[in-house]
């Protein structure tokens, strides 16, 4: 039997790798969206399954107008990714349509705060916010 951690949110919120694997490592502090949310509080980040090469070459473009995503930024190899489940936990602090951020680039920005990475636990996602039950590995 599988015992849940009591912790960490069950809210959870889907994002395209690399972005995803960007906010868990600490480095994106911005999730773009074209609607805003008035939920504040810890969520799972949840990678979405799809991920193509050409999104994955469009991220670095995007990171070389401000840093050297192979210098920088150690961003993984492409096949590297997990995707397709929960991969790391952050804090949205705000919803905001401007923002000083080198990331903001969307009609509105969720403002994310102390993002870690969390063991790959893989289930189906969703659009918007939606409900996972993550398990605790420790115990």
């Amino acid at each position: 039997m599988i015992a849940y951690n009591k912790i960490l949110p069950r809210q959870a919120l889907s994002i395209r790798q690399p972005w995803a694997w960007l906010i868990v490592n600490g480095w994106k502090n911005i999730e773009n969206r074209t609607w805003r949310t008035s939920y504040r509080g810890r969520v799972l980040i949840h990678a979405s399954k799809g991920m193509t090469r050409d999104e994955y070459d469009a991220c670095r473009l995007f990171m070389k107008g401000f840093c050297d995503p192979d210098r920088d930024i150690k961003l993984p190899a492409f096949e590297q990714f997990d995707r397709g489940g929960v991969v790391g936990v952050a804090t949205i602090l705000d919803c905001v349509n401007n923002h000083a951020s080198e990331w903001f680039c969307g009609e509105w920005g969720f403002v994310m705060a102390d993002a870690r990475p969390l063991p790959f636990h893989p289930c189906k996602g969703s659009l918007g916010f939606f409900n996972v039950d993550y398990p605790d590995f420790t115990g």
